[in-house]
């Protein structure tokens, strides 16, 4: 019996496709197992008779014919060797979409990592292995990798032993091992994708992984083997003096009002409807915000605002029904705007929410009266990053780790040390010579950082299902309040709410300092609900 219900296992756990029939399952997967020969056509993907024309992957990013043209120029025809290519733009422009997309279209096999899931270089360094080595972590080999590698050295090795085995049985199909996928692989080339390499940059050891990275095209010498790097910033702000071959530069700028109102209208079922909608809304969103994933969050809940005191969608709007569309919705476009950074986008419910209350509402607490709205006008983003530059010079850089970690802040439940009276007199000592000193000045590592640890808190998870957008945009996870921070900054600095507090000779860098008051920071922590207190550190 257990020889019997073993290829059932084997066929419901690593089964490749719900669209293959059983019996070729069973004979890929055993084959797959006994690991007898590696193919390039295990990494092509594309379904099964599936016809991806070049007119097919144009028409699937609007405003983006050049750059596939040239990307296709870059990777040249079948079998030519290339040179690196170094593909670069701001975020949600359509980068790795296009790169996957072309690679079905041209049928060729590849490697995609992501540096932002592959956190560290070993996790990197065995991702690469184990798509070479066809190698599945599953409960029959313990959820281990194919090679453990941490060294870089290492890595090298394992990478050439794992490239000569594919590249050396191109044509492994003949001994009788069948396609796993639907074309066979054009050409002998395979190419390695590295998306999001700027996130390298911040790793621990990421000094002499990037280097490693960019250097692979000579130490590898293998003119089958094409290398493809994405990021978000140019290649000005990588280090050029590590002697590596200059990659061909390919840049994707931000998509234009017209781009975006052909990427937003597909897929509508009343394109004149939504047309009218989009000459409403889309250039003062796009003035704030070119991303698509951001503007498609902001435009759904919208556009059912929009479409309220319409009983049948289906209708054709004439030039009477735009105007009474747009002026009942014309008061609810400010505060969208104000809100498109939010975690949790709900312009309609602020919109009610304010016309039912009176302006200046006030509320007691301990005697007086604490005005819960604020005079002016600030939009969440810059209350977040207010907020963020208050607690970075009131609060100690040393106890940023235990305010903003995991556990909750101080609230946590490390095990404390008995402290000396003479420890105790000189932190007394340095928390008056720090009342004494005022707001202190912190560089803007740490007021991102911050500005990050106190987002995620009030992140809603329900908005990441809204922003995967038919693949035109970056799925990179995290595309919340991070968005345009320094043009947030810049406002504030404008504003006089934080100022430069000069450069530091050793750093190098322009350091800030908060102007605003303890009275004022609780107002505008109030108002977007920020439990402020917590985060604050008191003697």
């Amino acid at each position: 019996m257990v020889k019997e219900e073993s290829p059932q296992i084997t066929r419901r756990t690593t089964r490749s496709s719900a669209l293959a029939k059983c019996s070729n399952n069973v004979v890929e997967e055993t084959k797959a197992n006994s690991q007898q020969q590696l193919t390039l056509d295990d990494l092509v993907i594309g379904e099964e008779g599936e016809s991806f024309s070049f007119a097919d992957l144009v028409s699937s990013f609007p405003g983006r014919e050049s750059q596939i043209k040239e990307l296709v120029h870059l990777l040249g025809p079948q079998n030519s060797p290339m040179l690196p290519i170094f593909i670069y733009g701001g975020s949600s422009t359509g980068k790795t979409s296009i790169v996957l997309q072309t690679f079905r279209h041209l049928k060729r096999p590849f490697v995609y990592l992501s540096c932002l899931t592959c956190y560290n270089p070993r996790i990197l360094f065995e991702s690469i292995l184990n798509q070479l080595f066809l190698h599945r972590k599953n409960a029959e080999n313990g959820y281990s990798s194919a090679k453990r590698c941490e060294k870089p050295s290492d890595f090298v090795n394992f990478l050439r032993e794992a490239l000569v085995s594919i590249i050396g049985n191109p044509q492994g199909q003949k001994s009788g091992l069948s396609n796993k996928r639907s074309g066979k692989a054009n050409g002998n080339m395979i190419y390695l994708v590295f998306d999001n390499l700027e996130r390298v940059k911040g790793w621990d050891k990421g000094s002499t992984v990037l280097p490693l990275l960019f250097n692979l095209y000579d130490t590898l010498k293998m003119p089958e083997v094409g290398l493809i790097f994405i990021s978000n910033t140019s290649p000005d702000t990588y280090d050029s003096n590590m002697g590596y071959v200059e990659p061909n530069p390919l840049y994707l700028p931000d998509y234009t009002d017209d781009d975006l109102g052909q990427i937003l209208m597909r897929n509508q079922a009343n394109k004149k409807l939504y047309t009218s909608f989009l000459s409403v809304v889309l250039r003062p969103f796009s003035r704030i915000t070119r991303r698509v994933d951001e503007l498609s969050s902001a435009f759904s809940l919208l556009f059912r605002k929009y479409c309220e005191p319409i009983t049948d969608l289906g209708v054709v709007p004439n030039e009477e029904m735009k105007r009474k569309l747009f002026s009942q919705f014309q008061p609810h476009i400010a505060p969208a705007l104000n809100e498109i950074f939010k975690v949790s986008t709900q312009p309609s419910t602020e919109v009610e929410a304010r016309e039912r209350k009176p302006k200046g509402s006030t509320r007691k607490s301990g005697g007086y009266e604490v005005v819960d709205q604020l005079d002016f006008h600030m939009s969440t983003s810059a209350k977040y990053l207010l907020i963020s530059a208050f607690l970075a010079s009131r609060n100690p850089a040393t106890l940023d780790a235990s305010l903003f970690d995991s556990t909750g802040g101080s609230n946590n439940r490390k095990r404390k040390r008995k402290v000396s009276e003479k420890s105790l007199e000189q932190k007394e000592t340095a928390e008056q010579e720090l009342l004494m000193k005022g707001p202190g000045t912190f560089p803007m590592e740490r007021l991102l950082a911050i500005f990050q640890c106190i987002t995620s808190v009030a992140e809603d998870p329900l908005d990441d299902e809204e922003q995967a957008q038919d693949g035109l945009g970056i799925q990179d996870g995290h595309c919340g309040l991070m968005s345009d921070v320094l043009l947030q900054l810049t406002s504030l600095c404008g504003a006089n709410f934080i100022v430069k507090g000069g450069s530091c000779p050793l750093e190098g860098s322009t350091r800030y300092r908060s102007t605003v008051s303890e009275d004022m920071a609780l107002q505008v922590a109030r108002s977007i609900k920020f439990p402020l207190s917590k985060y604050l550190y008191r003697r």
